[in-house]
């Protein structure tokens, strides 16, 4: 059953910046475009790149290891949206950040 996670303050966080984090072993990734706070998985599905210390472009965040773009709120590549990488929801309660984070059995689409 998925559960929520405190993971980091709002104020760590701040507009453009992206941030990883782990949960109970799992890489997360977390990115604030312009406010709104988003969560991937952590691992570039390329090579295995830590996304939470790419570069973040409005809503694109570039792999650090080899470049690979992705949409930080839908999880898609722009350039082929075949690979995507996995989101969780995110909710914010008296100024932390909570992740919804399923078991790695379930599912995490949309």
């Amino acid at each position: 059953m998925a559960q929520w996670v405190k993971v980091a303050k709002v104020g760590e966080l701040a507009p453009g910046v992206c941030l990883s984090v782990e949960i109970e072993g799992r890489g997360v990734a977390l990115f604030n475009v312009e406010g709104t706070i988003y969560a991937l998985d952590n691992c570039c599905p390329h090579a295995g790149g830590p996304l939470g210390d790419g570069q973040l472009q409005g809503n694109i965040v570039t792999c650090p290891w080899h470049g690979w773009r992705f949409n930080v709120c839908t999880g898609e590549r722009p350039e082929n949206p075949v690979f995507t990488v996995s989101r969780f929801l995110v909710d914010i309660v008296e100024g932390e950040i909570l992740v919804r984070v399923p078991p790695e059995t379930e599912g995490t689409g949309p």
